[in-house]
């Protein structure tokens, strides 16, 4: 849906703060065909900087058959290996290693890169920068574990890591017989994880006077029994001190529903946002909801608003396809429209 590839670089930018730095610069003025080729120059101009810091090393536990033992002998394995017949043993310690776990999701991701329609200068890149890793191990992109402690030693990966993770579930692909495919585009799925963060953290950094977060809203009971209700997490949630806005945003290729050939919003989600406003405790404070849709093709998308039962309600739409600027201009909007705003000029 978004055409102008380059306005997934300014929403990568409020996404991870780490794409701001001179390094992404060139992302600003050359023109990129897919979303796949941004992203594979993201992670190259990354890895380059990474490679000239020096690559993440983690301790990592190797078994050799060595002649001068160290570290933990492993005897069942080198009576396994007739070890002793060369005068060796088998041990196990820890190695200080190139071989981890962020560089193999780094590797993992170009090498899939590399298998898309990505220009070939750009694939030339990629290749280059491989050469560092030839130490480091491809992982399974289905058995990923993306749950990393980030530190001090290795927090500079937190953005490229999330660049892999837009690769990986973006374009991989599974086949019936275990293999995968590589995808020549970023799925919906996908894009509406980075549209939702996008938007979060869009209005956490050009408004730090408000309290904006993606907060869960708890279920307004007679009693305390929750057993089996599900979770009600928001997008965003933006409060002063007496107003809530609750934005639920949706990326999809159709923002309608049509039945008949009437066009209507989606049932579950204007479901789901009055659910969320209904059952948000907000100490006397006026709440209201929004369904944000990304702006599709679509000759009649969604863009009214609604009185329920003192609430207000809206369904609306955010044209990612103009100039950033006007982007901006929207979500700024947004908040006058909704009263945000009002105390806050």
């Amino acid at each position: 849906m978004i055409k102008n590839i380059q306005n997934i670089y300014y929403m990568l930018s409020y996404a991870f703060k780490a794409l701001k730095q001179e390094k992404f610069n060139s992302c600003l003025t050359e023109k990129f065909d897919t979303a796949q080729d941004l992203l594979a120059e993201i992670l190259i101009l990354g890895i380059i900087k990474e490679i000239k810091r020096g690559l993440n090393r983690e301790y990592v536990l190797k078994q050799e058959q060595l002649t001068n033992p160290k570290g933990k002998f492993n005897i069942t394995e080198s009576v396994k290996n007739l070890s002793g017949l060369k005068k060796q043993v088998v041990c196990e310690f820890d190695d200080f290693s190139i071989n981890s776990y962020i560089n193999r999701i780094l590797k993992t991701s170009c090498l899939i890169l590399l298998k898309s329609n990505i220009n070939l200068t750009r694939k030339k890149k990629l290749r280059k920068v491989l050469i560092y890793f030839s130490e480091v191990e491809e992982l399974n992109p289905f058995n990923i574990n993306w749950k990393i402690q980030f530190n001090r030693n290795n927090i500079n990966y937190y953005m490229l890591v999330n660049i892999c993770w837009l690769v990986i579930h973006g374009m991989v692909q599974s086949q019936t017989d275990g293999s995968f495919k590589v995808n020549n585009f970023v799925d919906e799925q996908t894009m509406c994880k980075l549209y939702e963060k996008f938007i979060l953290e869009f209005y956490r950094k050009e408004f730090p006077n408000l309290k904006v977060t993606s907060s869960q809203i708890d279920w307004i009971l007679d009693d305390d029994y929750t057993v089996n209700l599900p979770i009600m997490q928001s997008d965003v949630m933006i409060e002063t001190s007496d107003k809530v806005l609750i934005i639920d945003a949706k990326y999809y290729e159709t923002s309608m529903q049509t039945h008949f050939n009437a066009h209507t919003i989606n049932s579950h989600n204007l479901y789901q946002i009055y659910t969320y406003v209904k059952n948000k405790k907000a100490c006397g404070k006026q709440v209201s909801g929004l369904l944000l849709y990304a702006e599709t093709d679509e000759e009649i998308f969604p863009n009214n608003s609604y009185l329920m039962e003192g609430n207000k309600i809206s369904a609306k739409t955010l044209n990612l396809n103009c100039d950033f600027s006007i982007i901006k201009q929207q979500l700024f909007n947004i908040l006058y429209d909704n009263q945000i705003l009002q105390n806050q000029n």
